[in-house]
């Protein structure tokens, strides 16, 4: 009877973790639906481990951590989201509705017109779709190029001629973008304060003077490393040091 027992169990779990993705995923959304946000939690983040990650699994995990009140999860999550997918605008919008949970009221530094320009479109189509357009681009030029070569129709030659020039410009403004955005997000490291209460510190030790205090939720910028301390920014300028565990870094 006891084998029978552990047989009948052993099925039940491994039907269980042989669940696919999609399976588990369809299965979190209707735990969310009924409002067993813990429960979905938990389906996300299994799914999260099996490393079938979108914009899409870490945006219901953070609107899942929101309606529990979780300041930080849902934060980390909604960065994640846009991480994947800069275009994600239900992200982006509950984003600023989560911010607001947070008790830190940081405001950016001013930005000029190109930085205000890059960060409402450029920044929106990520380094690898900006690769994608590069490519495209760099095949419509050829195809212009080879067109005007073959053809001896001098109106034709003038048009085929310019469009391939202007391709040739658009190719080279977003290859320029691609790798400008590859080597920010390469140097740029974010994070999420987890801690509901950190002091930062002037100096990366326990004794070292306070300089502010920073809540749940605050998005930070990483610069350096030293022991288990990290230096962070904020978007108004501010730096400071904390210990690694009060953050969570945004992969």
């Amino acid at each position: 009877m006891k084998k029978l027992f552990y047989l009948v169990v052993f099925i039940l779990g491994f039907t269980c973790y042989s669940q696919t993705p999609k399976e588990l995923f369809i299965k979190a959304n209707s735990f969310y639906k009924k409002g067993n946000y813990k429960e979905a939690i938990e389906l996300y983040e299994e799914i999260e481990k099996t490393n079938k990650v979108s914009s899409e699994l870490f945006y219901n995990l953070a609107n899942s951590y929101y309606k529990l009140n979780k300041v930080g999860p849902s934060v980390y999550n909604y960065e994640r989201a846009l991480k994947l997918d800069p275009s994600n605008e239900d992200a982006r919008n509950n984003l600023v509705f989560a911010k607001r949970l947070s008790l830190d009221r940081i405001e950016s530094l001013p930005k000029s017109f190109l930085q205000k320009f890059n960060q409402n479109y450029i920044s929106k189509i990520n380094y690898n779709q900006w690769a994608i357009i590069s490519i495209i681009l760099s095949f419509i030029a050829s195809l212009l190029f080879l067109l005007y070569y073959f053809t001896n129709i001098s109106s034709r030659k003038k048009l085929f001629f310019s469009t391939s020039i202007i391709t040739l410009i658009l190719l080279v403004i977003s290859l320029s973008i691609a790798f400008h955005q590859f080597n920010k997000k390469q140097n740029t490291v974010e994070a999420i304060v987890y801690s509901s209460e950190v002091s930062i510190k002037n100096e990366p030790t326990v004794n070292a003077n306070e300089s502010f205090v920073l809540h749940e939720g605050t998005k930070v910028f990483v610069l350096d490393s030293v022991d288990d301390w990290k230096k962070i920014r904020l978007s108004d300028g501010k730096i400071g040091w904390l210990k690694n565990k009060e953050i969570k870094i945004v992969y």
